[in-house]
């Protein structure tokens, strides 16, 4: 099974979904990770601020720090290899990584959603 591990910048909370101006790229991807899970694949989140040995112990983030500094956080690693930098995936980039359907492309599929009906089951 795949893992992601997610190198967060530095956040109020171990998401960043919190205070009075929330991110909603954060609550998406923070719902896209709950998604992940439910599938089984393993997500882990490190906040910079609240877990810094993780990014400094981790020998590959700590060369990107180095490089890349901490304005370009997150960095998303697939299975210790770097995915994606400076932004959050998108729930079908995460799917297409992690070899896993989309919901829509499954009832699309199924033919649920065909035959003139107006909603989707």
């Amino acid at each position: 099974m795949k893992t992601i591990s997610v190198f967060d910048p530095a956040m109020c909370c171990n998401t960043g979904v919190c205070g009075t101006e929330v991110d909603q790229a954060l609550v998406s991807f923070s719902a896209d990770c709950d998604w992940l899970k439910q599938k089984g694949i393993t997500v882990k989140r490190f906040n910079l601020s609240q877990q810094p040995m993780a990014f400094v112990d981790n020998t590959r983030v700590k060369a990107f720090l180095d490089n890349s500094g901490t304005s370009s956080l997150p960095l998303i690693m697939l299975d210790d290899e770097v995915a994606l930098a400076g932004r959050y995936p998108t729930r079908q980039e995460l799917a297409r990584w992690c070899d896993l359907a989309l919901e829509s492309e499954q009832a699309a599929s199924s033919g649920c959603c065909t035959g003139g009906k107006t909603t989707c089951c």
